[in-house]
């Protein structure tokens, strides 16, 4: 079970190892900022779950994402209760800003993979203990590059998906420390970064992006 939940983050971050999350727009612009991403090769989108009305955009968006093949999850599950949510409006996995033995093993009974926020060397241990390699480096700018490599030595398994504070310069930054992939969100949603975001896409992949 832990195995196949850290398979959908490697099969997409493969492709190309960036993110989307959408956090606190509404239905109809969550839809549209997730096709933007899906458009540029970004194969999987987050929305955050802290209301109703972010449920409804989750909802919204996974029925746009099964149209296009795309894997859509929930982010900001920090209960139990949020899991079961994040079930109800179809997610394909969970993301929580930090770790929670009873989350993560909720979202793993759910069939839900599920990336924990961690910060510390403990929060590593205690996620790698129940099988989760594929890590959320929370918050990514305030822990810095260095962080990772850093971390890298003790857990040479782990993935680190670098969330928080990320934007189209310090990106670099984070995959040229061992960051797995990165986490993008005003960069999407912006036209003036997303305008700039095909340049990215092709230092990352050596191709161009299609938009």
């Amino acid at each position: 079970m832990n195995t196949a939940s850290g398979q959908l983050f490697q099969d997409a971050f493969d492709t190309l190892p960036l993110m989307a999350i959408l956090r606190g727009f509404d239905a109809a612009r969550t839809v549209e900022v997730s096709r933007r991403a899906w458009d540029v090769g970004i194969r999987l989108v987050e929305v955050p779950i802290q209301n109703e009305t972010a449920e409804a955009a989750l909802h919204a968006a996974v029925v746009a994402g099964t149209e296009r093949g795309a894997v859509v999850g929930a982010g900001t599950v920090t209960t139990v209760e949020r899991v079961e949510r994040a079930v109800k409006a179809g997610a394909g996995f969970t993301v929580a800003p930090g770790f929670s033995h009873e989350v993560a093993e909720a979202s793993l009974a759910a069939g839900l993979p599920h990336l924990p926020g961690v910060a510390t060397a403990s929060e590593i241990q205690q996620a790698e203990a129940l099988g989760l390699t594929w890590l959320k480096a929370f918050p990514a700018a305030g822990l810095g590059p260095g962080w990772i490599a850093s971390m890298h030595g003790p857990f040479p398994q782990a993935r680190f998906v670098a969330t928080g504070g990320m934007n189209l310069t310090n990106t670099r930054e984070f995959l040229a420390a061992g960051a797995a992939a990165v986490s993008l969100g005003s960069a999407l949603a912006d036209p003036d970064q997303f305008a700039q975001l095909s340049e990215l896409i092709e230092s990352i992949t050596g191709k161009k992006a299609d938009q």
